[in-house]
């Protein structure tokens, strides 16, 4: 068995506030046509069966499950995970997560960096399905200026800093 620190505080807020703005964004792309989402926090991930993987993405989007109560959230039914990087957690984080979200074929990933006012950064992956590695594919930084940034994919959203304050 092995030990897993619980997330801070700040962590777990962060978390939310991210699964929040997604959610809400998810749902205006539903309403605009896009195929039913949703949006957990820290939610059991089955990557693969043998050998057996499953992880727990801080913040994960995905179609919803049809008539599958008690169904497996799989790799196929993600569309995005985000991991928000803790003291302890960068390698993991960075390099491990990164290679195994994109095994899965998981279509985009995002490490969220923290400071003391809550999110700062979020540096977003989009998977090259031919050589199933994640390409960066930008990097969003929380600045004095007050810019609100614009993601197009999976789905529309605009990262409001505030939203993402402590």
């Amino acid at each position: 068995m092995v030990y897993r620190a619980a997330p801070t505080p700040d962590h777990q807020t962060a978390g939310r506030r991210l699964a929040n703005l997604l959610e809400r964004h998810a749902r205006a792309a539903m309403r605009e046509g896009h195929e039913r989402i949703t949006v957990n926090s820290d939610v059991d991930l089955r990557l693969r069966d043998v050998p057996l993987l499953n992880r727990r993405p801080d913040v994960a989007l995905y179609r919803c499950l049809e008539d599958a109560h008690g169904e497996r959230l799989r790799a196929e039914h993600a569309l995005l995970v985000v991991e928000i990087v803790s003291h302890g957690s960068e390698t993991q984080d960075t390099t491990d997560k990164l290679g195994e979200y994109a095994k899965a074929g998981i279509p985009h990933y995002w490490i969220v960096r923290l400071d003391r006012t809550g999110v700062s950064i979020i540096e977003r992956y989009r998977l090259d399905s031919a050589t199933m590695l994640y390409k960066h594919t930008g990097t969003f930084m929380k600045d004095e200026l007050g810019e609100t940034p614009l993601v197009a994919n999976p789905i529309p959203v605009v990262v409001d800093w505030t939203e993402l304050e402590f």
